[in-house]
């Protein structure tokens, strides 16, 4: 709903460099911010490949297949979850989920006050899916949308284009990716930015954020809690997650930046350069963390997560040294620890 996804990372990777930031093997879940409900509180196990956060629930797919969820429970976002292994692709929305199964259809569950499960389509043939808070919306092998749930803002009544490779649904709109890296939304969020050099999108409740083939990051809607003025410049972003006030990226290193409301610690990111993917939910987040490159023993110096000293820690170092802060205290290496 309002993250970034495989869906649930959707930083969808039309770039070559870009992909290198996909999660491919098995990795454990870390969570901060907002926890009422345990949803920044992931289970154990280091073989989870996909996360998506909803509205105070979480859903993962694992190694195996099979998904996981946890958190808020009210509307069956968790006794509903599917028992079977054959998923490729987790959504969390306000109050229901979706997954993709690796045939191309899709299953639903949860809170059913708009149709957003009961009408989910039934045929094959799915590539992508997204859960907004009310809405339902996926793309299909041939670039068509089909979009179901609450309308009462049109935001289930999507473009007939069928160019489209990425797609994300806030609380009362959707964005899609098209093709030839434009991009389009509709609802609640009319607008976009203009441009044909984007390669990933996010939505978050009332504002969209978006990933350019250079690896910058561009902003619009709502700005309440500075999640659009406050977009961290700079062209080393591989993915990008909003969630409800907030956002998060990843960076190239591995390391995360997030922006935006606060209150709850949601934008304190963790320390450390090892993380592959990230996800922002109302007011938590959470990442995929690469334990492969956790070390057994804490090195003084090894700034970069690699086990190792090196004249890479020293790059990290410097660059740092190399940050004027009087002249960008919004700098995210400039935040106190």
């Amino acid at each position: 709903m309002w993250k970034i996804h495989t869906k649930s990372f959707v930083s969808f990777c039309i770039l070559a460099f870009l992909c290198t930031a996909l999660p491919v093997s098995a990795h454990t879940v870390v969570g901060w911010g907002y926890n009422s409900a345990g949803q920044a509180t992931p289970p154990s196990g280091n073989d989870f490949i996909a996360i998506d956060a909803g509205d105070y629930h979480t859903v993962a797919i694992k190694s195996d297949g099979s998904i996981a969820a946890w958190g808020n429970n009210n509307y069956g976002q968790l006794v509903g979850t599917p028992s079977d292994n054959d998923y490729t692709a987790v959504s969390a929305g306000g109050w229901h989920s979706l997954a993709l199964k690796s045939d191309g259809s899709i299953v639903a569950w949860g809170g059913d006050g708009a149709g957003q499960v009961s009408n989910t389509p039934s045929d094959t043939g799915y590539i992508t899916i997204a859960a907004g808070m009310l809405h339902s919306i996926a793309i299909k092998s041939d670039g068509s949308i089909v979009a179901w749930g609450d309308n009462t803002h049109n935001q289930a009544t999507p473009l007939s284009d069928n160019d489209f490779i990425a797609v994300d649904a806030g609380d009362y709109h959707s964005v899609a990716l098209k093709s030839d890296g434009t991009i389009v939304s509709w609802g609640w969020i009319s607008s976009a930015p203009s441009g044909s050099d984007y390669v990933a999108i996010a939505a978050g409740s009332y504002h969209d954020i978006a990933l350019k083939n250079d690896g910058s990051i561009v902003a619009w809607g709502d700005d309440l809690y500075g999640q659009v003025s406050n977009t961290p410049s700079g062209s080393d972003y591989v993915a990008v997650a909003a969630g409800i006030y907030h956002c998060l990226a990843l960076k190239s290193n591995g390391s995360i930046v997030a922006w935006g409301k606060n209150d709850y610690g949601q934008s304190t990111t963790p320390e450390g350069y090892n993380y592959v993917a990230v996800t922002a939910g109302c007011d938590d987040s959470l990442a995929l963390r690469d334990i492969t490159n956790v070390c057994e023993y804490n090195l003084a110096g090894d700034v970069n997560d690699d086990c190792k000293l090196n004249m890479l820690d020293l790059a990290v170092i410097a660059a740092s040294w190399l940050i004027d802060c009087n002249l960008d205290p919004s700098d995210p290496a400039c935040i106190p620890k």
